[in-house]
């Protein structure tokens, strides 16, 4: 099977060809691997060579001047390093692009804390209008890239990571997907963790949802998750810094007794290298770490009444 970022530029390149709005814009990262597209289309098909914050901006000149432009290199030089100028060249301005990242929290560990982004959605979330997908296998990369691409002038992030599910699930932008109904609350699984979240509520009974999309958060779907549960337990599940998405579920049940237990990437660096598969499990983000975990929080639902908290965990 094929990367999320294999996928990624091969339907890129098809897009250029089909979309003359188009234009893609790299900082060397990839560049080898649009040759071709930029062989066909020289006018369309930028590097601008390791400039991240000349990427962003010549991105915001290219959306003025009405193009729909596509951007792309490793999370950490894509949204952390440039910031100001998604700020300020995107968002100030109210231009369109399409911002497609590499290398998840940690796919690129030997490359150190330089190439790590598990604050990158968090981040985006400081700033308005932002739509998030988190695909997690690259059938759906390529659906999301595509209404990415022709999703006129919004201002789309889409996030790649090495991890994937086994298989693809039908995409739905902007709403949470129900995969099973359970009772004894309600599991979020971001993208390329629903495998391993499924693995670890197998015996337990659960509803999961699964988010390939997480901005906007689809608060009516969790609601309506919640309201078939015996309790309003949530548990969120993602790929990044945990506890990004624990207000947004907040502010869903705003009106409901409820708890959250977010699970994540750590504050906490993890100064080692090794590959993102060790990283996933030195977070917990296994199904053996989240079994424990989720099995520990819905246990505490079932404990005599007033020692049960509520709020975000």
């Amino acid at each position: 099977m094929d990367t999320m970022r294999d996928r990624f530029t091969s339907v890129a390149s098809r897009l250029l060809d089909e979309d003359p709005r188009l234009a893609v814009v790299l900082a060397v990262i990839s560049g080898d691997r649009f040759t071709e597209a930029a062989r066909r289309h020289p006018d369309r098909v930028i590097d601008v060579g390791i400039r991240e914050q000349l990427l962003v901006s010549v991105a915001g000149g290219l959306a003025l001047s009405g193009l729909r432009p596509i951007v792309h290199t490793f999370g950490s030089f894509l949204v952390e390093r440039p910031f100001e100028q998604v700020k300020l060249d995107l968002g100030h301005q109210g231009a369109g692009a399409v911002l497609v990242s590499s290398g998840g929290s940690y796919d690129i560990a030997a490359g150190g804390r330089t190439h790590q982004a598990p604050g990158d959605v968090a981040l985006l979330d400081t700033l308005d209008g932002w739509t998030v997908h988190v695909p997690g296998h690259p059938d759906e990369a390529e659906a999301l890239l595509r209404h990415a691409a022709a999703d006129d002038d919004h201002r789309v992030y889409v996030r790649l990571s090495e991890q994937s599910n086994r298989d693809a699930r039908p995409v739905s932008p902007g709403r949470f997907r129900v995969l099973r109904e359970g009772r004894a609350g309600v599991v979020v699984a971001v993208g390329p963790l629903l495998d391993a979240a499924l693995e670890a509520v197998a015996d337990l009974d659960v509803t999961v949802l699964y988010a390939s999309t997480v901005r906007p958060f689809d608060a009516s779907g969790l609601r309506a998750a919640v309201a078939g549960a015996d309790a309003a337990d949530v548990v969120l599940v993602e790929p990044y810094l945990a506890g990004t998405s624990a207000s947004f579920a907040a502010e869903a049940l705003l009106d409901l007794p409820h708890r959250v237990l977010a699970l994540g990437t750590a504050r906490e660096e993890l100064r080692r290298y090794g590959t993102w598969q060790e990283h996933v499990a030195a977070h917990g983000l296994d199904a053996a770490g989240l079994r424990a975990r989720i099995g520990d929080f819905l246990a505490g639902s079932r404990r005599p009444a007033g020692l049960a908290g509520q709020g975000v965990r």
